[in-house]
């Protein structure tokens, strides 16, 4: 559940491009402090007959023996002019619960468990109340969209998708409405933190000079090895055995045998007959006892034997480098693409917009139309105006499935349908280069880590805020104290 909403925040951003006034839940009815107090979604499931009834003077219940079945709701908190009920908070305890226990996830102890979700709720109450006054809404057209967005990704459709909720005891208007506070509370925190955060040109300066002194600091060494596996099983006799191979090895490799011939020879690897070629590694992505071996050696010197589970090794550094020199030469091949895009929606099918684009690539297998001149006609994506023409990609800035589709097609060539979370696409590669990561990218990366970092801290320091300027009366004791 918590996944999913979660999801829908991310896949939703850019379908709620604009916020408009709303009208939030109703506020709470005034209750005295000292007085027992019911929802008033408990006298909503009175039915007609009670609510004809008149209240006794003073006390808000119905007379004694005329109140039927009506359960009592309980306030647990006060927020501003806002309350959570007892059955709120126990419907987000079993909620959770069961998240827990399918993620086997220890669980709390049940009173901490009720305290830690009873502040969560306060806070997101209050930043609800807060979306309310600058006029943050999210509408059902909107809404909509990001179910189905949420319904796509997970392979479903929205009907599947509400099946599977009801099934699993989840009424799916309550969900709606849970996506719906999820998604305005994000909303809230790009107008109140992300869109307020700056970032100088200084800080991307010190953080450059911080990782590249880091990376000064560390290193990488290109290995190759020598193998000699020991069975599954194997007894003492066939250890020492296998042992003494490696010693052999060992004792050729002293008196100048060449490595890479030795591992043709002798290892059980499967990059034998490439010389025991392993490649550029960083220590502490090795096994440990590799890493050691390996931390004080030159180029061009081997280790002592090494076992592990199921084999004895012999390491040989090849070469060996600081972290900066790698990034230094380190080339980045980008490429030229453009793409047709036909999006899935209740009115084109995933199944009809690949029958489409199957039909186009047909047309320009057979020169029968120009790639430019289809995307402008049928694409569903900004590219279109373009010709589809999506620039210069690096590594990373698309889909990994678009990526992977497009590094297999050679210059010219046009992919078959590929499908991501944006819909359908046709993909032609028109160039490719190798370039050195450009110094603009390098600071965009730095100004994008610098970013995430203060927008962790900001955010917390956000909500923080928030939940110290709200009046909060808790109810039931043992819950906490009366507080501003």
């Amino acid at each position: 559940m918590y996944q999913m909403k979660i999801l829908a925040v991310l896949l939703c951003t850019a379908a709620l491009s604009g916020c408009s006034l709303f009208s939030s839940k109703k506020k709470a009815e005034p209750v005295a402090a000292t007085a027992p107090a019911a929802s008033a979604s408990a006298n909503a499931n009175a039915g007609p007959a009670a609510a004809a009834k008149p209240k006794a003077d003073g006390a808000g219940f119905l007379p004694p023996g005329e109140s039927g079945n009506v359960a009592i709701d309980s306030i647990v908190v006060v927020v501003n002019d806002d309350v959570i009920t007892q059955r709120e908070l126990a419907n987000r305890i079993k909620t959770v619960t069961a998240r827990m226990k399918a993620q086997n996830v220890a669980m709390p102890e049940a009173a901490d468990l009720r305290r830690q979700l009873l502040e969560r709720m306060i806070v997101e109450r209050s930043q609800l109340q807060m979306a309310k006054e600058m006029g943050v809404r999210v509408d059902d057209l909107q809404l909509d969209r990001a179910i189905a967005r949420i319904a796509e990704a997970q392979k479903l459709s929205v009907q599947d998708l509400r099946n599977q909720m009801e099934k699993d005891g989840t009424p799916f208007a309550s969900f709606r409405e849970e996506i719906r506070e999820e998604i305005i509370m994000q909303r809230l925190r790009e107008h109140e933190v992300d869109a307020k955060l700056q970032i100088s040109e200084a800080e991307v300066d010190s953080f450059m000079a911080a990782e590249k002194a880091a990376a000064a600091e560390q290193f990488e060494v290109n290995i190759s090895q020598i193998m000699v596996r020991i069975p599954d099983n194997a007894t003492a006799e066939v250890i020492a055995q296998r042992r003494a191979r490696a010693e052999e090895v060992m004792r050729q490799l002293r008196t100048g045998a060449d490595f890479a011939k030795m591992a043709g020879t002798y290892s059980d690897s499967s990059d034998a007959l490439q010389g025991g070629v392993i490649g550029w590694r960083q220590p502490e992505r090795l096994p440990p006892v590799f890493a050691e071996a390996l931390a004080k050696l030159k180029a061009g010197q081997v280790t002592p034997i090494i076992k592990s589970t199921g084999a004895f090794h012999i390491l040989k550094v090849v070469d060996r480098r600081s972290l900066a020199e790698a990034q230094a030469v380190a080339a980045v091949q980008q490429t030229h693409a453009r793409h047709i895009l036909i999006k899935v929606t209740p009115t084109m099918s995933a199944a009809d917009a690949k029958r489409k684009l199957l039909e186009l690539k047909e047309r320009l297998d057979n020169n029968a139309a120009k790639f430019e001149d289809l995307a402008r006609l049928v694409s569903t994506d900004g590219a279109a105006a373009k010709g589809g023409d999506l620039g210069w990609l690096y590594p990373g800035d698309t889909m990994p499935e678009f990526e992977a589709a497009m590094n297999n097609l050679k210059i010219g060539e046009v992919s078959q349908p590929v499908e991501t979370s944006f819909g359908i696409h046709l993909i032609e590669v028109l160039e490719r280069k190798s370039d050195d990561v450009s110094k603009e990218r390098e600071r965009n990366n730095a100004r994008q880590a610098i970013r995430e970092r203060k927008l962790e801290e900001a955010g917390e320091s956000w909500q923080r805020e928030i939940r110290d300027r709200a009046y909060v009366e808790y109810r039931v004791e043992g819950d906490g104290n009366v507080g501003k």
